[in-house]
């Protein structure tokens, strides 16, 4: 604990400072440990740690659909945001837009909560009363299909208030009856996903499969209850769902494990997902244009690790350049 308290005194040091002492007095079996290190050496060993800040901005554009020629002003928060490699990535990425340095980072996330609150509780002027603050899903919603597939109705960071839906059918013939099950998550088997609710449409006239018409609407209200309804579009036969935050209870990091884990696994989810497909003949619950918007949202993943890497490379051969 002590060496970590001494580290984490001379990276505060290395904000201000191109070189800082630590010492840490008997250390172990009463040897004293001191040393310097420089500001140079420091943003070596972290280079990928700096990189990692400028990913999960990009990241945070791609989700929010947005270039990054579009944002006005980058505020700092948090307080390793004074490192001044990381100021510098920053200020790269945006192309050497002026980063915003009025807030102190250590309060902005509070400054931020306070509007938040202000907001929601009304107690507020017109100031506040005049910013749009728009709450989004933090994990895809949808079904289980044919095969454990997930048939997402609404993306992730999809405004709320929301509402989708989409016909499905029957797997079997004369199949009476359906199991909805309410999934989120990114992966795309739902056994990677988290399960919400479950319920059961009964009702369904008997036919061959892929006859009967089932209509799935999903609707996510403001304060993020989620009513999922199933409709046979025949008898007009109907039953529903509604599952409110406290249902679903996964943290932030859970959250944050969940997309992380999607995108490692994709390549192998793709796999399983054409193996799926093919057996079924692309019949049953997935349509042909669920799988071609799979293989889409695939393609575009794929491009966007490319530029990546072609992104590092790039830094590394400046590096080795200076």
């Amino acid at each position: 604990m002590r060496l970590r308290a001494a580290c984490e005194r001379a990276k505060r040091m290395l904000s201000s400072m191109v070189q800082a002492k630590f010492e840490v007095d008997s250390l172990h079996d009463g040897i004293d440990f001191y040393g310097t290190i420089t500001r140079a050496r420091f943003e070596e060993l972290n280079m990928d740690l700096f990189r990692k800040c400028t990913e999960h901005v990009e990241k945070c554009l791609g989700d929010a659909k947005m270039d990054k020629s579009q944002i006005h002003d980058v505020v700092l928060v948090g307080g390793s945001s004074r490192i001044p490699k990381v100021q510098q990535l920053l200020q790269d990425f945006f192309n050497g837009k002026m980063l915003c340095k009025s807030i102190n980072p250590d309060e902005a996330v509070a400054y931020g909560a306070a509007v938040q609150a202000a907001a929601l509780s009304g107690e507020c002027d017109q100031k506040v009363k005049d910013l749009l603050l728009l709450d989004v899903t933090p994990l895809s919603l949808g079904i289980e299909t044919v095969g454990g597939l997930m048939s997402v109705l609404i993306p992730r960071t999809t405004t709320i208030p929301s509402k989708k839906q989409r016909i499905y059918t029957t797997e079997l013939d004369n199949q009476t009856s359906m199991l909805i099950q309410v999934y989120e998550g990114e992966g795309a088997m739902t056994k990677d996903n988290n399960l919400l609710g479950k319920f059961t449409l009964h009702g369904i006239p008997p036919a061959p499969r892929l006859v009967p018409k089932i209509n799935v609407t999903f609707e996510i209200e403001a304060n993020c209850i989620l009513k999922v309804s199933a409709e046979d579009m025949t008898t007009g036969s109907k039953n529903s769902i509604t599952i409110t935050t406290d249902k679903g209870g996964l943290s932030k990091e859970e959250i944050d494990r969940m997309v992380r884990d999607a995108e490692k696994y994709k390549s192998d989810d793709m796999k399983e997902m054409k193996k799926i497909i093919k057996k079924e003949d692309g019949e049953g619950w997935v349509s042909k244009e669920e799988f071609e918007r799979m293989v889409q949202k695939k393609r575009m993943m794929q491009s966007e690790d490319k530029k990546q890497i072609k992104k590092i490379k790039k830094e590394g051969e400046r590096q080795e350049a200076s």
